[in-house]
């Protein structure tokens, strides 16, 4: 809490309560001396026994008999003289009166500490709005709260405690989540203009949140403003055609051989799209690619299809076949060039929120067919109530949300949600919108769930699981922290969303495949696969997260798995040397996933704004590299 003191118009006036202000001096007992204006002393002492002591003292006595405090009656006396007991009566009063104001301003200004607010906060809402009003200055406190001290990471969680404290910006976590995904996120009256102070709350800039509007239109949610602001911060060189950022060989011969390869890879793709799009591409006419609304790709269960067949590029043709993962939400050009890598695959970008009860924004480029596919049994929960039926008894009538946001690899705070349950509990009917509106944002962004009268908490790492298509305590023991469950799990697959995709391999190996796994994570391509009831045969495993390998490891020995598990901790190990002997052991792959990182792509799991040319993503060109090697080698084997 800050130290900083109120003051209001009158300066002078001290705030502290009278109790706290006694002086010693003015007690029956004490040896102090009070100064008349005609400047003698008046003895207080035992043996002091002259007129002018003995009336003072009995004036003091009086009015003090009255209620006043003794170092208030001392200073009306001071500051009018002993004669004229009316005046300073007069002034005892004023006084009294300023120090009921005083009295009322400490407790309104404690209300709100306590609630989880700065002194200094309070104090500037109160001097901004007077004291009448307390949902007023709630309002106004909730507003410098959401400006001022959005939640971020918490740097040093410890393994029971990993959370985000509320202070910095929550978009500097280490998730790989689309901020905001809700499709059910509505702005509170209408127009630009109260979008425009929506997002301001939120905690952007003007400039961000006007420019969102005027491209997005002001008809637009508060998911679709928040969305493009979070894409658009992280374009390198937002609007710069694509021939000021053409790929060209550089430092070819400086002996950085994975710079050299990827740089001549990325020449040779400019080249060949530049052939299949003419001059035209040259002059910026490359149209970004749209998301589709509804993103239910090629189809999902119990919606119509928009595709039902497609032709692929005949170098695409498998076996083998492949299948790649990323954030929807990435910066313009980006799932350009990821197609244009992956043999001009058209990507299908689809939303998990249509197979559990949450969403998970992705997009997807494969070479599997997309006839007769089928979603794991059972149909999993797609909505709050039905994945988490405790919550219903206590979920209010104005919390209107049916799912849940992307899940993240970090969670909200105890901090935060004392906040908010002080902030409810202090009305007992419905709270007024803006603590509403308050409550509703932190929930989205946090994915809190209600588990008791006023109060909300953050998903426990096995109710993630769940949603995600785990089994039970997958992450679960051997070591593994809290902190590590919720990161581990928020950079995974959705298991049934990916299940439904390679649900049309069952057929085409009825006796099992041999999988070549890159950037495996926890092994949702794995659980997928054996859930679809598809034998393992080999599985070559790509993780460089020890903690993954352990939990993947422990998960094929749980479920008695009778293939080979290969684990290679680094995807800078695995050249064409490494795979030719991999394959001559057993056999070709039939099969090759991943999900390269999407640190520097979108959502909250950026660390830096450099899309594919960061250095967490840039891996996505050592996916191509191998799947360019197990393409040619596979001509040998199929």
């Amino acid at each position: 809490m800050h130290g900083d003191s109120f003051h209001g118009e009158d300066n002078e006036f001290d705030w502290n309560s009278e109790d706290e202000r006694e002086i010693e001096n003015f007690t029956a007992s004490s040896c102090s001396s009070l100064t008349i204006p005609s400047g003698e002393a008046v003895a207080s002492s035992a043996e002091a026994s002259s007129s002018a002591g003995s009336s003072g003292s009995k004036m003091i006595d009086h009015f003090i008999g009255m209620g006043f405090s003794e170092r208030m009656v001392a200073e009306a006396i001071q500051e009018h003289g002993e004669e004229n007991a009316n005046l300073i009566l007069e002034t005892l009063l004023t006084y009294s009166e300023r120090s009921s104001a005083s009295s009322s301003g400490t407790k309104i200004i404690d209300h709100f500490v306590g609630m989880g607010f700065s002194e200094k906060m309070v104090a500037k809402a109160i001097q901004e709005n007077g004291e009448e009003n307390m949902d007023l200055i709630l309002e106004t406190l909730l507003t410098y709260s959401a400006i001022e001290e959005p939640p971020q990471k918490q740097a040093n969680a410890d393994s029971d405690n990993f959370s985000s404290e509320c202070e910095g910006s929550f978009l500097d976590d280490f998730s790989d989540t689309d901020s905001f995904e809700s499709e059910d996120i509505t702005i509170f009256g209408s127009g630009g203009d109260d979008s425009l102070r929506s997002l301001i709350r939120m905690g952007y800039s003007p400039e961000d949140a006007s420019i969102a509007i005027q491209r997005c239109g002001p008809d637009a949610t508060i998911a679709d403003l928040t969305e493009f602001i979070d894409v658009a911060q992280m374009a390198k060189a937002e609007d710069a055609s694509f021939s000021a950022d053409k790929p060209k060989p550089k430092n070819l011969d400086c002996g950085n051989s994975k710079q050299k390869k990827r740089s001549m890879l990325e020449y040779d793709m400019w080249k060949r799209k530049k052939q299949r799009l003419g001059d035209g591409f040259l002059d910026g006419d490359d149209e970004p690619l749209r998301l589709p609304n509804p993103m239910i790709g090629f189809g999902v269960p119990n919606e119509l299809a928009l595709v039902t067949q497609r032709s692929l590029p005949q170098a695409a043709i498998g076996p083998p076949y492949f299948y790649y993962e990323n954030v929807a939400l990435a910066p313009k050009g980006v799932w350009q060039t990821i197609s244009l890598h992956l043999f001009e695959v058209e990507p299908e970008f689809v939303d998990s929120k249509y197979f559990c009860a949450a969403a998970r924004k992705r997009g997807y480029v494969h070479n599997l067919p997309i006839n007769n596919r089928y979603p794991l049994l059972p149909i999993p929960a797609h909505t709050i109530h039905e994945a988490l039926p405790l919550t219903r008894r206590w979920w209010p009538s104005w919390d209107t949300r049916t799912q849940l946001n992307c899940l993240q690899t970090c969670v909200g705070s105890a901090k935060l949600t004392e906040k908010i349950r002080k902030a409810v509990e202090e009305y007992e009917g419905e709270p007024p919108l803006s603590v509403q509106k308050f409550v509703l944002d932190q929930c989205r962004k946090w994915n809190l769930v209600w588990v008791g009268r006023n109060k909300v908490a953050p998903l426990e790492p096995d109710e993630v699981e769940m949603l995600l298509g785990f089994p039970r305590n997958h992450t679960r023991g051997g070591g593994i922290s809290r902190t590590d469950r919720y990161k581990s799990l928020g950079n995974s697959f959705q298991v049934d969303t990916v299940a439904y995709h390679l649900s049309v391999l069952k057929d085409l190996f009825p006796d099992g495949l041999n999988l070549l796994s890159l950037f495996s994570g926890i092994g949702g391509a794995e659980v997928a696969l054996h859930r679809l009831g598809i034998r393992l045969k080999t599985v070559v495993s790509v993780e460089i997260s020890e903690v993954n390998r352990n939990i993947l490891r422990c998960w094929w020995e749980q479920t008695n798995q009778t293939g080979n598990l290969i684990d290679i901790p680094d995807i800078q190990q695995l050249d064409a040397e490494r795979l030719e002997e991999l394959m001559n052991a057993f056999g070709a792959f039939d099969l090759v996933v991943g999900g390269s990182p999407c640190n520097n792509l979108a959502g909250s799991n950026r660390h830096h704004r450099d899309g594919l040319d960061g250095k967490e993503s840039s891996l996505f060109y050592d996916y191509c590299r191998v799947l360019n090697l197990v393409m040619s080698m596979a001509a040998r084997h199929f």
